[in-house]
């Protein structure tokens, strides 16, 4: 009965933990959020500081990916922001987040730790136009990349180096 009992719990134990991963890694795929269509409001208001292009900095893996170009904005009002332009993509994956470097050509986890950078904050889409507004009274001048980063598992998963 014992052994019944103590296989049963084991089952449910890796059964559970089991699903929960599938459940983490398949999840997003199955069931992408849809594009994001954000739009820069006062587009006028606002000068392009730097722009960038993401990239796929480890090729032989194939689940971490990025593409597409953004913008770093500077608003004549002091509010400035980072504009995920529309043919923005990542592969999906769990807590996605962008973040601004003081570090240039970031390739890999090591180079991403090594860096200064702010978090702006959860991906809110995995393609599509996106805006991110930058904190206030923060100095956008040493920002020389961005950064998609996957909290969950501390993997780089997109880096874009900007071009002044």
């Amino acid at each position: 009965m014992k052994k019944i009992v103590l296989t049963v719990l084991v089952g449910l134990i890796f059964g559970g933990a089991g699903g929960f991963a599938v459940g983490i890694f398949v999840y997003p795929f199955l069931f992408p959020p849809p594009p994001a269509m954000e739009k820069v409001e006062n587009r006028a208001e606002k000068t392009v500081v730097a722009t960038g292009n993401f990239i796929h900095a480890n090729p032989s893996d194939p689940v971490h990916y990025g593409q597409g170009s953004l913008e770093l904005l500077k608003g004549n009002a002091g509010g400035n922001l980072v504009h995920l332009k529309p043919d923005f993509k990542v592969g999906p994956g769990p807590r996605f987040h962008i973040y601004l470097a003081d570090k240039g050509k970031i390739m890999n986890s090591a180079d991403f730790k090594a860096a200064k950078k702010i978090d702006l904050g959860r991906l809110r889409s995995f393609e599509g136009s996106q805006v991110y507004l930058v904190p206030k009274g923060t100095d956008i001048t040493p920002v020389k990349s961005v950064v998609i980063w996957c909290k969950e598992f501390n993997v780089l998963i997109s880096p874009a180096t900007l071009k002044k």
